[in-house]
């Protein structure tokens, strides 16, 4: 080469001139060749889009160009490209300014080739000192030349080497041109990834671009498939909107900025304060400790100090027994007196002492233990609690009770926490109606604060409404989350509230009222049983009335009663006081066909007519099911398009619900659990109208207890509210 034989002769050469730019060149076959129709032109357009895109790629990375420089070979390159390969040929610190940023539109942070991002690059000051200075051994220069060095480029297109000169890449021209066309490709050519064709349309379903193969293609069937036109004006516009919203509420944002920013501030206040709290309380533990250790460890003290003064006395008595000291020494000198009547005085008492000893040394033993085992602790307990000492967690949701949870003349909510879940200091309770109209804003709860227990009455609620209840639970840590809200019916008109009164119709020997005069049952009885084998030959049998001590004389009233599902017959409903009391004074035959209590209508009364509305309307139960008879059906109205129909059975529900409406004349039997009409009967209100219970044989009914009577909490519908 040139360059290397100018180097081998040892004298300076001047260098060639650094080539003049070459022409921004585009790839040829950007020349735009003479315009298509039809099919043909979609096709040529196809082909020349993806001929386009082979030139618009990279020699080296294959990818589209990023910062194309111009080879003086016409070539183009990408910059980081370049610099890879003179760094991989050994030409380092030559690679141009790696600080310097692109200045071509196209060069966006977007579309910068990812290994610029993760390449350590020299610094090329450092370098240039130590090629200055004549430091270092690099390709096309000998170790101490003070010649500049020239870099040779292997151009990967033309598979020649290009003189680059001795300033490197930093001598070579950005293609602007190419990198303005490569960013209009990349906006007006989005290809489908699976098919290389353009993209047309877009898949809701899936939320990307697809293609025309795509869309009829198994992949997207059944789904919804737009335009790209419809689906850029629609995100445009849901764009705008957003955008708009945004920019008309500045105020707002400042604001919560300021909200959120008074939050950092209050967290920080409030985190500070934890700590110290947690501090104050693992100190306040030590503390604990600590007393705990003291006195434990001064009880041990006084407990060794005893002991050790006992086995410090038992010595001392056992060194008296040695030869010649103490105890013996003093026994040895008393049996060398002479002297009887001197020898007895002292030998008395020494010989008690002696025979002590004796015994002491027969029987020995310390005079205490030297085990501390008593004064060992057990702290299982207290290692198990502290080892899980943590945060106080707030009451987890609450679970609303639905077989004790129901409407009447209130509300009553009954609820309980989980099994593991921390306790609660009180509950919050909501609630609100779902049939009214939705008011715009939040939405509005009522709210009462601080019950105390697992249940509440929510009194005074509105008939005939149906209304949403949540109850949360709070403790030291905060509020729980909220229980599965849960709906409630309220009846369709205000409860009537009445005892039971026997005195007409009802016979003490069948019939048996309980003490709050709310529960009757029927029991057959001896008559029964011995006119059991007259049955069929026209046995009058008698039937058992027990009516409400309130009669109804306006308005609309509602109560609910539970009949037993093994009752024989029983039939419960409303009639005329007067009408009631003239019927059921005397024992009516049941088989007789002049009797028909269900329709109310007497077919043997002179002033009876087709169109009067009968004094009576029952509903007839046995055995668990309700009967819908003929006699009833003929003059009821039956409640809802697939309600049932006449002459069949329906099963008995928990609860029955007899609605009066005395202004209308009708009577409607509902299920008091879901508030489904069974049955509507029209009815004579005359006069006072008065509940009634018929028994045939045995039955019991228990009259439903007013919400009001429990001592639960109450809380008054219909105070303030707050937002949620």
């Amino acid at each position: 080469m040139a360059t290397r034989a100018r180097l081998s002769q040892g004298r300076c050469q001047p260098c060639s001139p650094p080539p003049l730019p070459p022409p921004l060149l585009v790839p040829p076959s950007f020349v735009s060749a003479a315009p298509l129709t039809g099919m043909a032109a979609k096709r040529g357009t196809k082909t020349s889009m993806k001929n386009m895109e082979k030139e618009l790629l990279c020699p080296v990375c294959q990818e589209m160009y990023k910062q194309p420089l111009v080879l003086p070979c016409t070539h183009n390159v990408c910059q980081a490209c370049a610099r890879e390969v003179l760094g991989q040929q050994g030409y380092i610190g030559h690679g141009g300014d790696p600080s310097s940023e692109p200045t071509s539109p196209a060069s966006t942070p977007s579309t910068r080739s990812p290994r610029l991002s993760r390449r350590t690059l020299p610094k090329p000051d450092r370098l240039d000192r130590l090629l200055k200075s004549g430091f270092g051994t690099y390709p096309g220069r000998k170790r101490g030349a003070l010649h500049p060095q020239v870099i040779m480029f292997p151009c990967p297109a033309c598979q020649g080497d290009v003189e680059l000169g001795e300033r490197g890449l930093a001598g070579l021209f950005r293609n602007l041109t190419l990198e303005r066309v490569v960013e209009r490709y990349r906006q007006s050519g989005l290809m489908c990834p699976d098919h290389k064709e353009e993209v047309t349309h877009y898949c809701k379903t899936c939320q990307r671009l697809v293609c025309q193969l795509c869309r009829v293609r198994r992949t997207h069937s059944g789904h919804k498939i737009t335009p790209v036109l419809s689906a850029y004006q629609a995100l445009k516009d849901k764009l705008t909107k957003s955008l708009t919203y945004i920019l008309g509420n500045q105020d707002t944002v400042q604001t919560q900025i300021c909200e959120l920013e008074e939050a950092v501030r209050h967290t920080e206040v409030s985190g500070q304060q934890a700590k110290e709290e947690v501090s104050q309380l693992v100190r306040g533990l030590g503390a604990v400790l600590e007393e705990k250790r003291a006195s434990l460890l001064q009880a041990i003290e006084e407990c060794q100090q005893e002991r050790l003064a006992r086995l410090s006395a038992q010595i001392q008595e056992h060194r008296s027994l040695l030869d010649g000291s103490g105890l013996v020494g003093y026994a040895q000198e008393v049996l060398k007196e002479t002297d009887q009547p001197c020898f007895v005085q002292a030998a008395k008492q020494l010989h008690n002492r002696i025979a002590r000893a004796t015994e002491a040394l027969q029987t020995f033993r310390p005079a205490a233990s030297s085990s501390f085992r008593h004064c060992q602790l057990d702290v299982g307990r207290e290692m198990k609690l502290l080892t899980e000492l943590n945060f106080l967690r707030v009451p987890e949701a609450p679970v609303i009770d639905t077989q004790r949870t129901f409407a009447y003349d209130q509300i009553f909510l009954c609820w309980r926490l989980p099994p593991h879940s921390p306790p609660a200091w009180h509950y919050t309770v909501e609630f609100r109606r779902t049939d009214v109209p939705a008011q715009p804003g939040p939405t509005r709860w009522q709210r009462r604060e601080e019950v105390r227990g697992t249940s509440a009455l929510l009194e005074n609620p509105d008939t005939g409404s149906v209304y949403v209840l949540r109850v949360r639970g709070c403790n030291k840590a905060g509020y729980g989350e909220y229980s599965e809200d849960v709906h409630l019916h309220t009846p369709p008109a205000p409860v009537l509230h009445f005892f039971l009164d026997g005195r007409w119709g009802a016979s003490r020997e069948r019939l048996a009222i309980s003490k709050d005069q709310r529960a009757v049952r029927s029991v057959p009885g001896l008559p029964l049983l011995l006119a059991a084998d007259r049955l069929l030959t026209g046995c009058h049998l008698s039937v058992d009335v027990v009516l409400g001590d309130v009669a109804v004389t306006q308005g609309r009233s509602y109560w609910a009663c539970a009949v037993d599902p093994a009752s024989y017959l029983v039939k419960v409903g409303v009639g005329l006081e007067s009408k009631l009391q003239e019927s059921f004074q005397g024992a009516p035959d049941v088989i007789s066909p002049r009797y028909d209590p269900d329709s109310g209508h007497d077919s043997g009364a002179e002033d009876a007519t087709v169109e009067a509305s009968p004094p009576f309307a029952f509903l007839t139960i046995g055995m668990g099911k309700i009967l819908l008879g003929s006699g009833a059906s003929a003059n009821a109205g039956l409640t809802g398009r697939d309600g049932p129909t006449a002459g069949c059975t329906v099963p008995l529900p928990p609860r029955l619900g007899i609605c009066l409406d005395y202004e209308r004349g009708r009577v409607s039997f509902l299920d008091a659990v879901s508030f489904r009409g069974l049955l509507e009967c029209p009815l004579d209100c005359s006069g006072p109208v008065c509940p009634a219970f018929c028994f045939i044989g045995g039955g019991a009914v228990q009259l439903q207890e007013p919400v009001g009577t429990k001592p639960e909490r109450k809380v008054t519908i219909g105070g303030f509210a707050k937002l949620d």
